[in-house]
């Protein structure tokens, strides 16, 4: 299946060539999870703050468990601060 998936800020270094406007399509397997999209990818988890699924918050715990669709797109991005 193919995922869309959007990195942001200092992740998107990890998108691979072909990428544009902070996204990607990806092919994985059927069933795929988050984290298994984050392992492809080779993202660093701690750096992976903030999942979300079709603009979902995913729970940290969920990342492994929730199984993706062709039709999800997963957005990450990294903790943030400012001031």
């Amino acid at each position: 299946m193919k995922v869309t998936v959007k990195l942001f800020a200092l992740l998107e270094k990890y998108l691979p060539a072909g990428a544009k406007d902070y996204q990607v399509e990806i092919e994985m397997d059927d069933g795929a999870s988050a984290a298994n999209v984050i392992a492809k990818l080779k993202l660093p988890p701690e750096l992976c703050h903030l999942v979300l699924v079709n603009g979902i918050y995913l729970q940290p715990d969920e990342r492994e468990s929730r199984p993706l669709t062709s039709t999800d797109t997963l957005a990450i991005w990294p903790p943030i601060a400012g001031g």
